[in-house]
């Protein structure tokens, strides 16, 4: 009996040592991440670089690291990855107190997923698993594998209704972003082409776990590139498949973005001068779209590219101006217009002494950046990151209550 005592007491020891060993990989953890609102400014980033800093990307909220495969991280993915903890911290607390996320597109075009085989709910759980030990915000899934679309078995569509619940189960709605980047094609009306619907069945069997859809709008012959093939009507190579065509067949507005490439050395096709998609977009929004644009690479599409897209639609700071850094300027921002006050009874007013002395009081449709400082309800408080809609104390805990006035 003192034998078999012992041996267990060994055994015991042998397996606290086991776990005392596999804490000593240290997973990144932050308290909270970013969600940019709509209407999302989003580019993907593949080429080898240092992430930029948050004050070159003005008039951009979303920036995707492109890709991590079946097979591990790579690229950008990867370069993240290599980087030392405390520049990854430093980037990320750049990017949120500036209104930006950051997020990993999974896949991309040389990954085919469904046709090497790959368990979707086991991949899942890797790919969040990487994503939360890397202190990301979200994923993009970037499929793009056309064998198994193509092969009407409806192969493609399980696989990614499987992939994206898995995936949704282990990033919660809320808590982290996850997008679809679907070519545009795969949301065609034609059963002919894709008898088992393509993207519009995964948007049936799992539309609600996807917050938005990054749509490629290239590479597609000449289809997408005028105003009406990009929003109307589509050529008939591919029924269906533009802007208010889908949003016909049961997609929000909100959630279709227009993806494009940056330059004509982005893509084989599609690409389309600033000046004309911004006037697309303007056509857009008069119908009630609000989702964005997406541009394939950065840093060919710049900051100052993506604020003349946005010109005719959403204009970057609500005009002219860019978006308030204080909270004590004259000058109010919202998503597309800009209101000055020109008396004192359209700007609210700070308690009068104290603390507060001096500090405007919260305003709903103010673009606030982390650190900006002011009233409500008696209390001062202060922007942890960036903000526009949730009023202090709000249940998205944008705000630091510094205590009465």
């Amino acid at each position: 009996m003192l034998f078999n005592i012992r041996a267990i007491c060994v055994a015991l020891t042998a397996i606290f040592a086991s776990l005392s060993f596999v804490k000593a990989f240290p997973i990144e953890k932050r308290a909270s991440t970013f969600i940019a609102p709509a209407p999302r400014w989003v580019v993907y980033s593949d080429d080898w670089l240092t992430p930029p800093a948050s004050s070159t990307l003005a008039g951009i909220n979303v920036f995707i690291l492109s890709f991590y495969t079946h097979s591990g991280a790579q690229d950008q993915a990867q370069n993240w990855e290599e980087m030392a903890a405390t520049q990854r911290a430093s980037i990320l607390a750049d990017y949120h107190a500036n209104g930006i996320s950051l997020m990993v597109s999974a896949f991309g075009s040389t990954d085919s997923p469904t046709t090497s085989g790959v368990d979707p709910n086991a991949f899942a759980v890797t790919l969040a698993n990487w994503v939360k030990q890397y202190g990301l915000d979200g994923v993009d899934v970037d499929y793009e594998d056309f064998t198994a679309i193509n092969s009407g078995t409806g192969s493609a569509e399980t696989w990614l209704i499987t992939f994206t619940k898995a995936l949704r189960a282990q990033l919660p709605a809320g808590q982290y972003i996850l997008t679809h980047a679907p070519v545009a094609p795969w949301f065609t009306s034609s059963t002919s082409l894709y008898p088992h619907g393509a993207y519009r069945a995964v948007d049936t069997g799992a539309g609600s776990s996807i917050d938005w859809y990054n749509l490629q709008f290239y590479n597609q012959g000449s289809d997408y590139t005028t105003c009406t093939t990009l929003l109307t009507t589509s050529n008939s190579d591919f029924p269906g498949s533009s802007i208010f065509e889908i949003n016909a067949f049961g997609v929000p507005l909100s959630k279709l973005v227009i993806g494009k490439p940056a330059t004509t050395a982005d893509a084989t096709t599609g690409y389309m001068d600033l000046g004309t998609l911004a006037g697309c977009l303007g056509q857009a929004k008069a119908k009630g779209w609000n989702a964005g644009a997406m541009f394939w690479q950065y840093p060919h599409i710049t900051s100052a590219m993506m604020q003349s897209v946005r010109a005719q639609s959403f204009p970057y700071g609500g005009g002219s101006a860019p978006p308030p850094t204080t909270t004590t300027s004259s000058t109010t921002t919202t998503k597309s217009t800009t209101t000055t006050s020109s008396t004192k009874s359209s700007t609210p007013t700070s308690p009068a002494g104290g603390k507060c002395s001096g500090i405007a009081a919260w305003q709903s449709g103010v673009a606030y950046t982390g650190g900006s400082e002011v009233t409500y309800n008696g209390h001062l408080w202060t922007a942890k990151w960036w903000s526009e809609s949730d009023a202090p104390g709000g249940a998205a805990g944008d705000w630091t209550d510094d205590g009465s006035c």
